[in-house]
């Protein structure tokens, strides 16, 4: 696992600099390495393209050179282990959090079979010639080992039964202690399948049919040697079938691995996973974010523990802990790691017992009664505490409430038995939040977001759209135009639009681009750095942005395979810019928007009023205007202030801002953008006072949005509505005007 370890300093001000994965601010120097960096604000001068640099923060590597020459044994089926009720899991009530069906339901849907690989027509076919399946898509070869690199130590592809007596998919049901690091350097991907273990309505989901694949002594000629497994893909859910034959080294499995030398779940699902990755070396150094969202369909969130100062800052402390009880309690899966800067950093032990660039596998979250008896009831001390678990087994905290830990005494028995404490150096351990924020440096959260109505939790919107950055010489139809800092191209991106309808709503936003295979035809399947921007638009906008707005927020830019952000806005129209980091840069991305009440998510594509046969006769838009209300002063006062809105009239189009309360200096804030046939017809601003019966009027100003006016703030007093000789009223209004007879000047 590779995870970059010190905290760096910050960068200069003036040029921004790229946060590499490793930590360090650094000049670029090209190419498209694990690199991520923040974008610049308008303004800031240029950043830098992203340098190529060691896989991402949650990685691993520690691979060791392997030839392979394929050995298929004779098959044979085996007897399989003793009834168990489905789902039994290891580890008592201290592993296994209730089941969580509301959440997990949403997040399955319809599933695809992998490469058009039917997993039931193709065990027919097998069970009816009487063979073992051999996957022509996955061959025993050293393909299927390496994208790149020279044969080492003969590999020998072996079928289980010719590697115990008595194989079988799970031994004593499955658990988070089953999985044993292998040679190659994935514990991102094994500290990913331990948080699955321990949840069992994610785990049937990943596995599923599990009865009908695990090995039955009663009907030898049932077995086919094919197996299947569902993982989520950009945006589905896929079936990926494969066979059983598995690398293997004296008679040893050389990946991932199992306690028991008969079980096999482990070694299998990593088999399906490493050819969805293109090979098994595809696997080192990856990113647990991508295995857990890979698992769930769910939407990971990098954390950044020493950047946020969380081991110092107790109420932001609290604050996280929170929340990832609530990710736990709600089904989710957790990781953390410890970033290592350089190579000799990598899987270095530290004194306290942990290990640098390696990921951990958070397998409990809970708040932990101090005291004995009924003092411990009433005096309700309790201690914010995570369980990690290291993928190699072994290897535990040694600080404060480590297994063997004097502080154990302060906590009852029965609590004891309740969280599963054991005395053994199973790689299991238990720590104070307090102390993970402070050895720690990364923790990844993967929610699974519920979309059921049918839930006392709460429910998400999500929209779901499919995009791609491609290349065109027409400038109006390229969609490849990297961050702002190109700013000549940045609008030729790809734009979506959504609202957000609340006075103020939580929206988690999520893109990823199409996963990478690694191949000896292709390579190593390179991510591309990738971010996004949000802008507070105009309420009416239908058509794509030519001009910088105001900057909602911004997600950092990295080449990982997914980005995310979560953010609080308030009610109003917002544009989502996604971009590669340079321009010209091709590939695919799949956009998750989460709100509280429908988005009415979109993606724009048009940038100005098409011509239709109406035109001719109706008339063509001549003129495009943004009016923006900033805010008013010296309304007509009441005891308890003015309920104000405003409302933006023209040629039949109108924009209302939302109700400010309580006071006659109201900040409006509020945009709309209109597309003029008739220019003689000026634009109306009104202010309403908003009442129980009827609304009222509070005054009005007409605006000529003359583009040769190169006054673009006015500040007008409210006059009356009469025709005539129209009169003032109380208080003024500030607008700013921008109007041009180039329809993508807006």
């Amino acid at each position: 696992m590779r995870a970059p370890s010190s905290r760096p300093p910050a960068p200069p001000h003036g040029r921004p600099r790229l946060r590499l994965a490793t930590g360090e601010w650094a000049e670029a120097v090209g190419g498209a390495g694990r690199s991520r960096a923040r974008l610049a604000e308008p303004g800031e001068c240029e950043r830098q393209p992203p340098p190529q640099a060691s896989p991402s923060c949650i990685s691993c590597q520690n691979s060791r050179p392997l030839r392979g020459a394929a050995a298929a044994s004779a098959p044979a089926p085996t007897p399989c282990p003793a009834s168990r009720e489905p789902g039994w899991t290891r580890g008592g009530a201290a592993g296994v959090p209730p089941s969580l069906p509301e959440a997990a339901t949403t997040m399955f849907s319809c599933v695809k079979p992998y490469e058009d690989q039917n997993y039931s027509a193709l065990r027919r076919d097998c069970l009816r010639r009487k063979v073992l399946f051999e996957d022509p898509l996955f061959p025993a070869t050293d393909d299927s080992l390496y994208y790149k690199g020279t044969p080492g130590p003969t590999v020998r592809w072996k079928r289980p039964k010719d590697i115990c007596e008595d194989p079988r998919l799970f031994v004593d049901g499955i658990s988070s202690h089953d999985l044993h690091q292998g040679q190659v350097g994935n514990c991102w991907f094994v500290a990913a399948c331990s948080s699955l273990a321990s949840r069992e309505s994610l785990w049937q989901k990943v596995i599923p049919d599990w009865k009908e694949q695990e090995w039955d002594p009663e009907k030898p000629n049932a077995y086919a040697g094919i197996f299947h497994f569902h993982f989520w893909r950009f945006g589905e859910w896929v079936d990926v079938v494969i066979d059983d034959r598995l690398p293997t080294v004296n008679n040893q499995l050389i990946y991932c691995h199992s306690n028991s030398r008969n079980e096999f779940w482990c070694a299998l699902v990593e088999k399906a996973y490493a050819k969805l990755a293109g090979c098994y070396q595809a696997l080192d150094g990856g990113n647990t974010a991508d295995a857990l969202v890979d698992f769930t369909g769910g939407v990971s969130e990098p954390i950044d523990l020493t950047e946020g100062d969380f081991a110092s800052d107790e109420t932001k402390r609290n604050q996280l802990f929170e929340r990832m009880l609530k990710v736990h309690s709600r089904g989710g899966l957790i990781s953390a790691s410890i970033k290592a800067v350089t190579a000799a950093d990598m899987e270095a032990r530290l004194a306290c017992g942990l290990v640098k660039g390696h990921a951990y596998a958070v397998t409990d979250v809970r708040k932990v009664r101090l005291g004995h008896g009924l003092l411990a009831f009433f005096k309700s001390e309790k201690l914010d505490m995570i369980r990690l678990r290291n993928p190699w087994g072994e290897r535990e905290w040694n600080g404060p409430w480590s297994d063997t830990s004097e502080e154990w005494q302060k906590v009852s028995k029965s609590e004891r038995e309740k969280m599963g404490v054991t005395v053994q150096d199973d790689g299991e351990f238990w720590m104070t939040f307090e102390d993970v924020c402070r050895y720690f440096t990364d923790i990844i959260k993967c929610r699974l977001i519920n979309t059921s109505y049918l839930s006392i939790h709460k429910t998400w919107e999500e929209a779901r759209l499919h995009g791609a950055w491609t290349l065109h010489e027409d400038p109006r139809q390229n969609r490849s135009g990297g961050c702002i800092n190109h700013k000549d191209t940045f609008f030729q991106n790809p734009q979506y639009i959504f609202d957000v309808k609340k006075p103020e709503d939580e929206v988690l936003i999520c893109i990823q681009q199409r996963p990478k295979r690694s191949t000896r035809r292709e390579g190593k399947g390179e991510n591309l750095a990738i971010g996004f921007d949000i802008y507070k638009v105009e309420e009416n906008r239908q058509y794509r942005m030519h001009s910088l707005q105001h900057k909602a927020a911004s997600s950092i830019y990295i080449n990982s395979r997914s980005v995310f952000l979560r953010t609080d806005q308030p009610e109003g129209r917002y544009v989502i810019i996604p971009t590669t980091f340079e321009p010209g840069y091709t590939g695919e991305f799949l956009l998750r928007v989460f709100t509280d009440v429908p988005s009415n998510c979109r993606e724009l594509r048009l940038d100005e009023p098409p011509h239709t046969c109406w035109s001719s006769l109706c008339g063509y838009p001549q003129l495009v205007t943004q009016v923006h209300v900033l805010g008013a002063a010296g309304l007509k006062d009441s005891p308890t202030g003015a309920n104000s809105y405003v409302i933006i009239k023209c040629e039949g189009d109108k924009v209302r801002s939302a109700v400010q309360k309580g006071t006659s200096t109201p900040e409006y804030n509020v945009k709309g953008i209109f597309y003029r046939k008739k220019l003689s017809q000026p634009i109306t601003v009104q202010v309403w006072n908003h009442r129980v019966l009827k609304d009222e009027f509070l005054g009005q100003v007409h605006l000529t949005a003359d583009p040769d006016d190169l006054q673009a703030l006015h500040t007008l007093h409210l006059r009356d509505r009469n025709s005539r000789q129209p009169s003032d009223l109380p208080g003024t209004v500030a607008v700013h005007i921008l109007s041009s007879t180039s329809l993508m000047a807006v």
